[in-house]
């Protein structure tokens, strides 16, 4: 099994590339124009719907789960029933 392992290291060194298989537009200052433009909407929404959507979604759990820690907690601290 050892004997092989040479090989196996020689086929992986063969097909990863260090290459760019293309180049990506750089859009850095697209997105600083975006995210400096004072339009009076906070930072952590400026990315478009996914961020509305993904700040919609936190704060939704956010609001459920307090709910629903404070509501053990009250049953945690009522006594249970003796029969």
């Amino acid at each position: 099994v050892w004997r092989y392992s040479w090989l196996l290291t020689l086929r992986l060194d063969m097909t990863i590339s260090t290459a760019s298989r293309r180049q990506l537009e750089n859009r850095v200052a697209e997105k600083q124009k975006l995210f400096q433009e004072d339009n009076g909407i906070p930072v952590h929404l400026k990315g478009g719907l996914m961020d509305a959507l993904l700040y919609r979604l936190t704060m939704g759990l956010t609001v459920f789960g307090t709910a629903y820690v404070i509501y053990e907690l009250c049953v945690a601290s009522m006594p249970k029933k003796q029969k």
